[in-house]
């Protein structure tokens, strides 16, 4: 029965991601682009009907495997590689450009019969040897093409691209999600309407006070990104509202940063500390696996004193995984000051040394900031996460009990998905350049990574309710929870989920009534 399932998952869901999309999690890392090769438009009815051994392969991989994760090296090699290639216009409309989308437009194709298309290889006048050997039927037990079945799909592929050139072309958002400001639809020149609120910005941050109520109620909609490294110290708590004061403050934090280093940071290889730093050492490389910038060795040692010294500092809790996540947006904020370009292939070591100082100390202080306020997070057991979790699946029974009950006929736990939501505040779930927009709201927030963020999570939870009501067994359903398709969002869909995750605040947050049954 659970060989069944699988075989009509694969067949059935060909809109809803598969098992081939890059996971943002721990557990998956997610796959290497240049490993993975495209697939061509499957021929059409009329042509060649011989099986291929890739269909065979495709058949028996599905029922031998137990997790739809587990790819063979050898499958891994061959159908799953990813080929260095242009998309067409009519994929970029859709979602990102993975093998699995294809894998499952193949199979309805194709059906009854288990057929995919074969491997995309390079137009060439000349066959192969394989395909010149025609007269054997079959080498080693395997079927082999005709002159006559390579030229069908030389034209084949010739038609295709020819139609495609036809079609309009639409702005692709790349595999690696950009961290400029940027929608899906691509990112427009500045609007009269945003250059009044830029202005707006420059004038609160100008003046000698800056009337931190009204930052907030600005920045809830958005903060335009060249203030942002600014209203982000002020929002955050870490520099004063007067502007005299500013300067010294942040000479001073910056001092007191690198006092810590240097009275900690050499205790990283103490018997009491050699622990911690281990873990750390091993989290930073997942950090952001798919974006250059975060794989620097400099970047990836800032990270290590960052995190160090605070697990140092905060014995309560210590280090727990999922705070190396919280330090990026922060980082990429106060690099973008220095930065005009998108900074995932900035070189960190062309910077000023003072200028890459200042970066990691701001860094620190306001992810040590955010932290406190959610530190029951991290604590023993994480007694944060759970009493959110637990919030979030009562709020899910009151506004769509239809979600809920599904959960429950599938035997899903919220526990088994939203844990890593509230761990670590959905950055695993969405592109960088969304979460630094989301984090402009919960800043603004008086309560937004702590309370706010309930709603936005169950707001997120939602969206998806006609894809999670399409999904009818546990492992599909947990598997598209898991690996949902926000790769080509942008800050229009932000907007969007945020709206949302107000209106429920509004409705929810006040009415005790309301919240619980």
């Amino acid at each position: 029965m659970a060989t069944d399932n699988r075989i009509h998952f694969w067949r059935r869901n060909a809109k809803v991601p598969g098992s081939l999309q890059p996971v943002y999690g721990a557990q998956h890392p997610p796959l290497d682009p240049r490993r993975h090769r495209q697939f061509k438009d499957p021929p059409k009815a009329s042509s060649i009907n011989t099986k291929s051994k890739k269909a065979s392969t495709f058949h028996e991989f599905a029922r031998s495997t137990n997790d739809a994760w587990d790819i063979d090296d050898e499958e891994d090699d061959g159908v799953f590689s990813l080929k260095q290639t242009s998309s067409s216009p009519v994929q970029s409309r859709s979602m990102p450009q993975t093998p699995s989308l294809k894998f499952s437009k193949a199979l309805e194709d194709t059906e009854p019969q288990l057929h995919l298309p074969e491997r995309q290889e390079p137009i060439s006048t000349e066959p192969d040897l394989d395909q010149l050997d025609v007269e054997s039927g079959s080498t080693n037990g395997r079927v082999v093409k005709s002159c006559s079945e390579v030229q069908l799909n030389v034209n084949a592929a010739r038609n295709t691209l020819h139609k495609q050139q036809s079609l309009p072309v639409r702005p692709i958002i790349p595999l690696v999600a950009r961290i400029s400001d940027q929608n899906a639809s691509g990112a427009p020149p500045m609007t009269v309407r945003e250059k009044t609120r830029l202005d707006k910005f420059k004038q609160l941050l100008a003046s000698p006070n800056t009337d931190l109520e009204e930052l907030r109620k600005h920045s809830w909609s958005g903060i335009p990104r060249e203030v942002r490294p600014i209203t982000w110290r002020l929002l955050s708590g870490y520099l004063p509202a007067n502007k005299e004061r500013r300067d010294l403050v942040l000479q001073r934090k910056r001092e007191e940063y690198f006092g810590f280093i240097e009275q900690y940071y050499h205790s990283r290889t103490d018997e009491n500390h050699r622990d911690t730093y281990r873990q750390i050492h091993t989290d930073i490389p997942r950090t952001n696996p798919l974006i250059p910038l975060f794989q620097q060795s400099l970047v990836q040692e800032v990270f290590e004193r960052i995190l160090f010294i605070w697990a140092i500092r905060h014995p309560a809790s210590g280090y727990v995984q999922g705070i190396n996540d919280l330090v990026t947006p922060f980082f990429v904020v106060f690099l973008s000051e220095f930065v005009e370009e998108d900074v995932e292939n900035f070189e960190m070591a062309s910077l000023p040394l003072d200028t890459q100082r200042n970066i990691e100390a701001d860094s620190f202080w306001c992810m040590s900031k955010l932290l406190d306020g959610i530190q029951d997070n991290y604590t023993f057991a994480q007694p944060g996460i759970q009493i959110k979790v637990k919030a979030l699946e009562e709020l899910v029974s009151r506004i769509d009990e239809d979600v809920h009950t599904h959960f429950q006929k599938c035997e899903v736990e919220y526990l088994q998905f939203a844990f890593r939501w509230m761990n670590n505040l959905l950055m695993r779930e969405l592109p960088l350049r969304c979460t630094i927009r989301l984090w402009d709201t919960y800043q603004a927030e008086s309560e937004g990574f702590s309370h706010f963020h309930l709603y936005v999570c169950a707001a997120f939870l939602i969206k998806w309710r006609k894809e999670i009501l399409s999904m009818m067994d546990f492992q599909s359903l947990l598997m598209l929870l898991q690996n949902l398709p926000t790769i080509h969002w942008g800050n229009e869909e932000v907007g969007l989920l945020l709206a949302e995750a107000y209106r429920l605040k509004y409705m929810f947050a006040d009415a005790p009534s309301h919240y619980k049954r």
